[in-house]
């Protein structure tokens, strides 16, 4: 089940063309359940993780996009705990890469069965956020997953 809040009127798809440079940070896990609270990750969710990111990266290379390479920024990277929330810290590693925009996404898990899943481009010039959209699903699984981020990047990112 793919359950989607108010949206408000229809946001542009991909308000910044296919030239433009894109850093990807993925996907980010956060899990604040109860079980990963006691039992910590999970190798299927970490596997979920990503197989989100392929899709992600799948898709827009579809639509013509290109992402930046991250090897410059790999160690600031890899400590940081989550790129869409970190005090500015993705706009820094944007702009050390000569990013004009940044692309991450987050995977909340609440319990097995309610998950939200959010998809955040912000502009490194002004930090500010150019789309972003969130869903929520229902199911701990592959298809479960899949089905929700293919639904953000089909129906917000490239409307078809």
């Amino acid at each position: 089940m793919l359950v989607v809040g108010p949206s408000g009127p229809a946001a542009a798809a991909m308000p910044v063309g296919t030239d433009a440079r894109i850093a990807f940070f993925g996907m980010i896990f956060l899990d604040t359940s109860t079980e990963g609270a006691y039992f910590g990750a999970r190798a299927d969710e970490t596997a979920r993780t990503r197989l989100l990111e392929e899709a992600v990266r799948d898709r827009f290379a579809e639509a013509g996009y290109a992402f930046m390479e991250l090897a410059p920024i790999a160690d600031t990277l890899a400590q940081t705990v989550n790129p869409a929330n970190c005090y500015g810290c993705d706009i820094r590693m944007g702009k050390a890469l000569g990013a004009e925009y940044i692309l991450v996404g987050e995977v909340q898990k609440v319990s097995n069965l309610i998950l939200t899943m959010n998809l955040t481009l912000r502009d490194v010039g002004t930090g500010k956020m150019v789309l972003g959209r969130s869903v929520d699903i229902r199911s701990n699984t592959d298809e479960s997953w899949l089905r929700g981020i293919n639904y953000l990047m089909t129906h917000y990112f490239f409307e078809e």
